[in-house]
């Protein structure tokens, strides 16, 4: 099946999207995190939060951060989960060195490493991590199913996965608000801090057509994943994809 966020592409239609994406990521490395957080008014700091208190149960020691980017879901998941091997993966290496320098400068090198990895053909062995997760980076693979077909091969028996993706609000008030947000104010501010006007275009238009809510939930059941749930934060801006593979036992409630 084809996504439309497969077929959203930040500058061409002659080239791969994974080229293209990972020019674009490399291009904008340097003020990614300041425009990540201005564009978010800091509110992805709590949704990653959300996302790591679903694992905290679990008490993963090896975790697969895929499309890491400049790391801070990983540095956030050491602090808060003590794990004591979590791999940042990402196609672009501009990204990850800002992640290299921010995780040195934190003295947790020795815990967080980071490695570039095609999200559509990992090269770890199967049943290789206890979680795998993924922070706002679906919406840029290639080959969505593929991509999480690959989160659960290296997956153990027993793992879970964690997907963080932005989402597109459907309730009042935000379903109306959120289009000027995404077509005026997302634009601007990033023409305002980067020189790559193309990746600020490309973000809401991913984010419009990028697979959410039942329709990711059927996609995580088919690739293999057992409690497949999703949710939303702050009127749906963002959803958390959760699963499990074969093995693991009930995710405990409160």
């Amino acid at each position: 099946m084809k996504y439309g966020s497969e077929q959203i592409l930040p500058y061409n239609r002659e080239e791969q999207k994974g080229t293209q994406v990972k020019r674009m990521f490399d291009s904008i490395a340097g003020t990614y995190d300041l425009l990540n957080h201005t564009l978010s008014f800091g509110i992805d700091k709590i949704w990653r939060r959300k996302g790591i208190a679903f694992l905290r149960p679990f008490s993963p020691q090896s975790i697969l951060d895929i499309a890491t980017g400049t790391g801070d879901l990983a540095i956030s998941m050491h602090r808060k989960l003590k794990a004591n091997r979590i791999i940042g993966a990402d196609i672009s290496e501009g990204m990850m060195q800002v992640g290299r320098e921010k995780v040195a400068k934190a003295g947790l090198s020795e815990y967080i490493s980071f490695e570039q990895q095609d999200c559509t053909a990992l090269t770890y062995p199967d049943n290789s991590f206890d979680a795998v997760t993924a922070a706002f980076g679906v919406r840029n693979f290639e080959n969505i199913e593929q991509g999480i077909a690959e989160m659960f091969r290296v997956l153990k028996p027993g793992g879970h996965l964690m997907i963080l993706e932005l989402s597109t609000p459907e309730h009042f008030p935000m379903k109306q608000l959120y289009p000027i947000y995404s077509k005026t104010i997302i634009p601007f501010i990033g023409r305002l801090f980067s020189k790559e006007k193309a990746a600020y275009s490309y973000l809401p238009e991913s984010i419009k057509v990028v697979p959410q809510g039942k329709v990711m939930e059927e996609l995580l059941a088919r690739q293999g994943f057992t409690q497949a749930k999703a949710r939303t934060f702050t009127f749906g801006i963002c959803s958390l994809y959760t699963g499990c593979k074969d093995g693991s036992r009930t995710i405990p409630t409160k």
